[in-house]
């Protein structure tokens, strides 16, 4: 019996959500030069970079190995700076989860900017864990990235 699930972080960054935007959708190469101690590499696979629809896979450290994430461009929406990622091969879905999507969002809160990941996914069973140490890495990386002055 698979068991859905759903996890949300949120990171309060001082850049514009286009600015993320752009990273994510259009200039991964950009993330692998910022962190190249988190983020190694992000291939295309099919499609057009940054288009619904392309396949990409990210290739990353964390929790001290090397990983990787085949994911679709499942979404794009340009005025609300959101992103649809739908793993499809890699570690996530071919060792621990049934099923995983990444969403990333970025909105204005107050005078600031906030960056949330959400994951929605499907454990096989309950001794699956939630993905937090992921949710912990993608959250210090938005911190990286932000923190980086080349990215405005």
């Amino acid at each position: 019996m698979a068991l859905s699930g759903k996890l949300i972080g949120h990171v309060e960054i001082s850049k514009k959500g286009d600015v993320f935007h752009d990273l994510f959708r259009h200039n991964p190469h950009q993330i692998v030069a910022i962190s190249p101690d988190k983020v190694h590499d992000c291939e295309l696979h099919a499609g057009e970079r940054g288009v619904v629809g392309s396949t990409i896979c990210w290739h990353y450290t964390h929790e001290g190995k090397k990983k990787t994430s085949k994911q679709i461009i499942e979404a794009v929406n340009e005025e609300n700076h959101m992103i649809v990622f739908k793993i499809i091969g890699g570690d996530l879905v071919e060792e621990i989860y049934k099923t995983f999507t990444i969403i990333l969002h970025v909105e204005q809160k107050g005078d600031g900017q906030v960056a949330t990941w959400t994951f929605e996914f499907e454990k096989p069973d309950i001794s699956t864990p939630y993905p937090t140490s992921l949710m912990d890495y993608l959250c210090n990386l938005v911190k990286d990235l932000d923190a980086h002055s080349s990215t405005k």
